[in-house]
C-alpha cells in the first residue's frame, strides 16, 4: 500500500478534505494523511459539511502536525503533497520513507466574505481534489517507482481545471 501526506499550513480545509477523499476513493491501495505546519485547533466545519454532502465519511479527521510524521514510528511515506502555497514554501522537516514531492496549489476556500460564497469555495475545492485524486488513481502502481513520477502528479494538476478563485 502506498503512503501519501497531503500538506497545508492549517490543516483544516484543503489537506483535510484530500485525506478524507484519497482514503475513501482508493480503496486499499492507498492510505492518505494530512497535516499542517501550523494546524488549527479542528477541521474548518464547512470542509466536513461538504465532505459528508459528497457522501465522504468525516469521522476520525483532525487537524495534525506535520511533526506527527517525523518520528520513527511515523509512516514511510510515497508522496509528499502539499495543496497550499504557503506550505510548498516552507522548509519541510524530514519524513521517513523516500517519498516524491509534488505541489498542487488550491486556493484557500476560507477566504469568501459571505457564507454562500465561502461554501462555493469549499465545494469547488472539493471537486478539483476529487478530479485530480481521480487522475492520480490511474497511475498504475509500478509507475510510482519512476523517475518522473513526480512530474507526471504535478501534470495532473495543471491539465484539470482549477476552483473558484474569485
Amino acid at each position: 500500500m502506498r503512503q501519501l501526506l497531503i500538506l497545508c499550513s492549517g490543516n483544516s480545509a484543503r489537506s483535510i478534505m484530500a485525506e478524507a477523499i484519497i482514503n475513501h476513493r482508493s480503496g486499499k491501495r492507498l492510505r492518505a494523511y494530512s497535516a499542517g505546519s501550523h494546524p488549527k485547533a479542528e477541521p474548518h466545519p464547512m470542509a466536513l459539511k461538504c465532505l459528508a454532502e459528497a457522501g465522504i465519511d468525516t469521522a476520525g479527521l483532525h487537524s495534525k502536525s506535520w511533526d506527527t510524521f517525523t518520528g520513527a514510528q511515523a509512516p514511510r511515506l510515497d508522496l509528499v503533497l502539499t495543496v497550499c502555497d504557503a506550505a510548498a514554501g516552507e522548509a519541510c522537516p524530514l519524513f521517513p520513507g523516500n517519498a516524491q514531492r509534488v505541489h498542487w496549489g488550491l486556493p484557500d476556500p476560507p477566504a469568501g466574505v459571505s457564507d454562500e460564497e465561502r461554501w462555493e469555495r469549499f465545494c469547488a475545492v472539493r471537486d478539483a481534489l476529487q478530479a485530480r485524486i481521480d487522475a492520480l488513481l490511474t497511475i498504475p502502481d509500478a509507475d510510482w517507482d519512476r523517475d518522473d513520477f513526480a512530474q507526471r502528479v504535478s501534470a495532473l494538476h495543471h491539465r484539470l481545471p482549477q476552483p473558484l478563485t474569485a
